[in-house]
């Protein structure tokens, strides 16, 4: 599967610490999550419904 991965537009830098990159994995199978210093480590695999709910649990607790 060819995946091409995006990084996190809150990446401050090649040196940032807490970076991730997403991907859209093959159609039906979800998003993908991986630590962008280690590409070749594997990824956690989202449904897009666990995405979307990640990503609003993440909002509410950057609103804080």
């Amino acid at each position: 599967m060819n995946v091409q991965w995006r990084k996190s537009t809150h990446s401050s830098g090649v040196n940032d610490e807490d970076c991730v990159e997403l991907g859209r994995l093959a159609p039906r199978v979800g998003i993908g999550v991986r630590d962008s210093k280690d590409p070749d480590g594997g990824h956690l695999t989202l449904s897009v419904a666990e995405f979307a709910s990640l990503v609003e649990c993440v909002k509410r607790h950057s609103e804080r």
